[in-house]
């Protein structure tokens, strides 16, 4: 089962979505419904839902890149630790997921806004699953994982 702890800190949010821990809430849960990989295990994240200002400063401190960006994932393990933990611990924590609203917001019109967030929020979580896009080859084994998980909440 994953879990992710919904945090915001840019009251922005909620001109967007009335209620974002809700709203990734229903998301995770038709997540847990119907992907039964993890249904013996606690998976946990955090989701801070952010602006331009937050994310650059983290993207400066730990990336030492000083621009915004859409979404930051820290992940606590690599994507070989994360197996050996899945066969030994029944709790895992897998890292953060940072979003930016003012990124997302700018991808495409209002009627979108959801399914670019989702694109988004799902983009970090695979990252904390240890997967990576800095050779094609990644990419695609990436991108596959990803449009799973959207059509798993769609």
């Amino acid at each position: 089962m994953i879990r992710i702890n919904t945090i915001f800190n840019n009251k922005d949010w909620k001109l967007h979505l009335s209620n974002p821990n809700n709203f990734i809430q229903k998301k995770i849960d038709k997540i847990n419904k119907k992907f039964k990989k993890y249904e013996d295990k606690v998976i946990f994240c955090t989701l801070l839902l952010s602006g331009d200002s937050e994310i650059k400063k983290l993207n400066k401190k730990f990336r030492k890149k000083n621009k915004i960006t859409d979404v930051l994932s820290f992940p606590f393990y690599t994507k070989k630790d994360l197996k050996i933990k899945f066969k030994k611990e029944k709790e895992i924590y897998l890292g953060d997921i940072i979003v930016n609203l003012n990124k997302v917001k700018n991808k495409n019109n209002k009627k979108k806004f959801k399914l670019e967030f989702n694109k988004t929020w799902i983009h970090g979580l695979v990252h904390l699953f240890g997967y990576n896009h800095k050779r094609n080859k990644d990419f695609y084994e990436m991108s596959k994982v990803e449009k799973k998980f959207l059509s798993l909440i769609e």
